[in-house]
């Protein structure tokens, strides 16, 4: 894409502008995706603007604006998102929150993937609460179905030339905004039901979709020339991306490299104990209490180090974009198996800051025992912390120190 970039100058002024409007007093140098990165303990806000339209079968491929689109926030069975749901985030010690969002049912003309003006209000609404409490956020795309289900080089071009024309809408919209601000270009990009080893095409296409996103955010300029921009591993899975050379970094505009990018990954390890609920224990400290998956502490630290060695030696960030333990018990031990997920929470939040990276619990206001029960607080009774032994855990882990 062909777009005049700004000088810095005008870079300048267009920050000053913006942190004018949001409360900031200078035009800062920009942070490092490092920078941005360090210390940053977030939650997910799931299941509110990645929704589907109301009635809208949530794995449509469909672009447009059906009818209600605008209540999509609550299609999903949750309420409104209000001020005080980010304020109680802030409150029990959250520095960053991301908003996953799904954008392909607001689209009012899918050639130019125009997006409805009273959508892209309400996100920036949301945005600014949270910048007012001083929380960074992450923006992305998130269950766009045309996009995510379709890496395939059948529909390599169209995809990228509306993730171009998306991310162009997008960026724009948010271009004045300060460096709290960051993008995130897609979200977990797989064949449909297929989680496992992609095919190399599959692998290819989402490294062409990372540098289009690339390419399009910072040919829209202002604060966008230097923001904090994240790619992906295909699926978020980081074993896609640490071997073989499936995951190839974007090429940033001159003079960035790699200091504004960041990787994501997402970190539901190990599946069977944090998902789908075989294990009940993780960890050696609890092998005592009953069968424990061989992924362990230790597992956790060397494969976090291995991330570290692939991509934070090479100056990007890293990001656990999504990671939680779901709420699963038996035995009459919940107490004890409650505690357990404090402690893996700990760990993980604290080896995570160890290195560097940021790491944003997933949180879906999904309450019980068994698969998919990610919910922490309770957004339909005040935000109380339901599961306030992963907040406790999660917590623990950010006191940790290097």
């Amino acid at each position: 894409m062909n777009m005049k970039r700004i000088t810095s100058f005008a870079v300048c002024l267009a920050a000053v502008g913006a942190m004018a409007l949001l409360g900031a007093s200078e035009c800062d140098a920009q942070p490092t995706a490092k920078e941005w990165n360090k210390g940053v303990v977030g939650w997910n806000l799931g299941n509110q603007f990645e929704c589907s339209a109301p009635g809208q079968d949530g794995e449509s491929m469909a672009i447009g604006k059906p009818d209600n689109s605008i209540k999509a926030e609550t299609a999903w069975g949750n309420p409104v998102v209000t001020k005080k749901v980010i304020k109680a985030i802030k409150d029990a010690g959250f520095n960053a929150i991301r908003i996953p969002v799904r954008w392909q049912c607001h689209i009012t003309n899918p050639v130019a993937m125009s997006i409805d003006k009273a959508w892209i209000a309400r996100i920036k609404e949301v945005v600014g609460w949270c910048l007012a409490n001083d929380l960074k956020v992450i923006i992305n795309t998130h269950h766009d179905k045309w996009l995510e289900g379709r890496p395939t080089y059948q529909y390599k071009d169209e995809n990228n030339q509306k993730l171009a024309l998306l991310w162009m809408n997008i960026a724009s919209e948010f271009a004045a905004y300060d460096y709290r601000v960051a993008f995130a270009g897609t979200n977990e990009v797989h064949i449909k039901d297929n989680w496992g080893k992609p095919e190399a095409e599959n692998l290819a296409v989402q490294n062409t979709y990372n540098q289009t996103f690339i390419d399009v955010v910072r040919a829209t300029g202002g604060n966008n020339a230097k923001r904090h921009l994240i790619v992906q591993t295909y699926v978020c899975n980081p074993d896609f991306g640490i071997d073989n050379g499936d995951f190839i970094i974007p090429i940033d505009v001159e003079g960035n490299g790699n200091d504004y990018m960041s990787v994501e990954f997402h970190y539901y390890t190990p599946w069977d104990y944090a998902g789908s609920c075989k294990y009940y224990f993780w960890g050696q400290q609890y092998k005592q209490h009953g069968e424990t998956p061989d992924q362990d502490e230790k597992a956790m630290a060397d494969y976090f180090d291995k991330v570290s060695q692939t991509w934070a030696s090479k100056g990007l960030g890293v990001i656990i974009g999504e990671w939680g333990v779901t709420d699963h018990t038996k035995g009459g031990q919940a107490d004890l198996q409650h505690e357990n997920a404090t402690y893996y929470c700990k760990t993980l939040v604290s080896e995570a800051g160890k290195r560097g990276f940021s790491t944003f619990v997933w949180d879906n206001n999904a309450f019980g025992d068994g698969q998919e029960k990610f919910g922490i607080f309770d957004r339909e009774r005040g935000m109380k912390a339901k599961a306030d032994w992963i907040l406790k855990g999660i917590m623990e882990g950010k006191k940790i120190k290097d």
